[in-house]
């Protein structure tokens, strides 16, 4: 009966798959020279979209309630600024491969946690922010190499990314809405 048991425990660990949690694709950006003094006002204030969730799961954008399913509108407009509005962000002409010359915009997305936002909560903002940004690429993609932006080869992928590199800064958690 040993026998037969232990051969079933060895099956049976040979057989299961374990799951591994990926945890969130995020890039840290590089650790700052400590010789070089670092400018804190860098980026001026109509490039930044100030997205915040509450302890209650509340979503303000520019400070004003929003409802989540407005986020992925909201934050491809304030990327793209067709219209050049003087409130909304700047842009700066780059000269990409494939593109030539272009006017690239200077747009960054802030995003800050109240300490008791529902996990659930801010990953779902996380994933419209994230997927405002991945629809622009994509239509990019599409207008101008007739393909989804995923079966770009990596040079054309790079040139989107650069088109569209919008960084989503994460504020540490803090309690918003109290004074």
């Amino acid at each position: 009966m040993a026998d037969i048991a232990f051969l079933l425990l060895i099956f049976f660990l040979a057989a299961t798959t374990m799951d591994s949690d990926t945890g969130l694709l995020r890039q840290l950006p590089e650790i700052p020279d400590p010789n070089v003094p670092q400018d804190v006002n860098q980026i001026n204030d109509r490039n930044i979209l100030e997205v915040k969730v509450n302890k209650d799961n509340l979503l303000l954008v520019e400070g004003e309630l929003t409802e989540f399913s407005q986020l992925r509108d909201i934050t491809s407009r304030f990327i793209v600024n067709a219209d050049d509005l003087p409130d909304m962000p700047e842009k700066e002409i780059v000269n990409l491969p494939y593109f030539g010359d272009v006017p690239v915009s200077k747009a960054v997305i802030s995003l800050q946690n109240d300490i008791g936002t529902k996990y659930g909560v801010y990953i779902a903002v996380q994933n419209e922010l994230i997927a405002a940004r991945a629809k622009l690429r994509d239509d990019l993609a599409k207008q101008e190499f007739g393909i989804a932006y995923e079966r770009l080869d990596e040079e054309r992928k790079g040139a989107v990314d650069d088109f569209f590199k919008v960084p989503i800064s994460e504020a540490e958690p803090k309690r918003i809405g109290e004074k």
